[in-house]
């Protein structure tokens, strides 16, 4: 499976919201996120990525960390393969409110993404491979490599939001 282009993340993740009504963008099944919230999510996970490399940007030249088996294994089925699993909790730090605020949560995923770009736009493909942002399941990423994931990420979670609006 490939995952999509970074440009097309807004339509993939924002389009089947367009013109909807707040109480579309709030329905979830019992336990479950609504689709605000995991636009939330996305939002929270990319902005954070971008703002990190960015801090980073004048570091020296950085060497990636030896992985764990999991992390390795993690990092070839999603990154690799382009397949996404499930099931697995997201970290604390990137959980989305019980109710965000739509305006300020759809904001933050276009500057993220908007962060994203620009950081391709300055720093590569001079730092493709000595700049470093650890993820907490697939450990130190390139910023070419958390493009990939941010990819995958938000196909995976746009078909829960259009999962969310059909039913």
């Amino acid at each position: 499976m490939r995952a999509p282009a970074f440009a097309d993340l807004p339509q993939l993740v924002l389009g089947p919201l367009v013109g909807r009504p707040d109480v579309d963008w709030h329905r979830a099944p019992p336990g479950k996120w609504s689709p605000l919230q995991i636009v939330q999510h996305l939002a929270i996970g990319i902005d954070g990525s971008a703002r990190t490399f960015d801090s980073r940007r004048a570091h020296a030249p950085m060497r990636r960390r030896p992985r764990t088996v999991w992390q390795w294994l993690g990092y070839m089925v999603i990154l690799r393969v382009g397949w996404y699993p499930t099931g697995f909790q997201s970290p604390a730090a990137v959980r989305p409110a019980e109710r965000p605020d739509r305006a300020a949560v759809e904001r933050q995923f276009r500057e993220g993404l908007a962060r994203f770009a620009e950081l391709e736009r300055e720093l590569l493909p001079a730092r493709a491979r000595d700049l470093f942002v650890k993820h907490p399941r697939l450990g130190d990423l390139t910023l070419p490599e958390w493009v990939r994931f941010h990819a995958a990420h938000c196909a995976h979670h746009a078909k829960q939001i259009r999962a969310r609006l059909a039913g």
